[in-house]
């Protein structure tokens, strides 16, 4: 477990807990204002109206509906993060964070809007925690990790494909309601694609690349 976390995961840790506690003594007003709501018109419940805004593609990454939800996605952080900060480096870490959350965010935006419908809120950090994931599994394929519920040890590009995979079945069936599938598949997508770009393997090439 690592103890020296590097600037930027140890503040993400403290935002995301700070955040929550505040949740605790405001109520619903954050809800309201800072998770992400589908596109569309306001919709009015008695005197509360909620609706998209665009910095909800942000803030809704720092907000979390319960313990649970935060423990486990700043458990995540706080396990990989700093390793990958200390590689990224401190300003490409951060705008990798960002650029996972705010994909994650539009992959919820369209799959809520043109796929299952309804007016929910969205919220947590979990897009950009897949995103960490992914770029675990692509920097250091051959460590091992484990499954809480399955303790075999297994490569890492391997518990990552598996994870993303039962993600996509568990969206597409409709397994585990409540739970944002494609958010956290848009997450990986979008670490996996500035990942790709940094290495120069796309069309578009970086200034200097960052990795092979």
């Amino acid at each position: 477990m690592p103890f020296d976390l590097p600037t930027v995961t140890r503040n993400l840790l403290i935002a995301n807990v700070a955040v929550f506690l505040l949740q605790q003594f405001m109520g619903q007003a954050l809800l309201i204002h800072f998770a992400l709501w589908p596109w569309g018109p306001d919709v009015t419940d008695g005197s509360v109206s909620a609706g998209f805004r665009p910095w909800q593609l942000v803030t809704y990454a720092f907000m979390h509906g319960s313990v649970l939800h935060l423990f486990s996605n700043m458990l995540a952080l706080y396990m990989f993060g700093g390793q990958i900060e200390r590689v990224f480096g401190t300003r490409n870490f951060i705008i990798y964070y960002f650029v996972c959350l705010i994909v994650a965010a539009l992959a919820q935006l369209v799959v809520v809007n043109w796929f299952t419908g309804g007016f929910y809120p969205t919220l947590g950090a979990s897009g950009a925690i897949f995103g960490i994931l992914l770029a675990f599994g692509m920097l250091f394929p051959h460590d091992k990790m484990m499954l809480i519920f399955l303790p075999i040890p297994i490569s890492a590009w391997l518990f990552v494909t598996l994870y993303a995979l039962a993600e996509l079945y568990m969206g597409v069936t409709g397994t585990s309601a409540g739970i944002a599938h494609f958010a956290h598949l848009g997450g990986m997508l979008g670490g996996f694609v500035l990942i790709q770009y940094w290495r120069g393997k796309l069309p578009i090439k970086p200034q200097r690349q960052l990795w092979r």
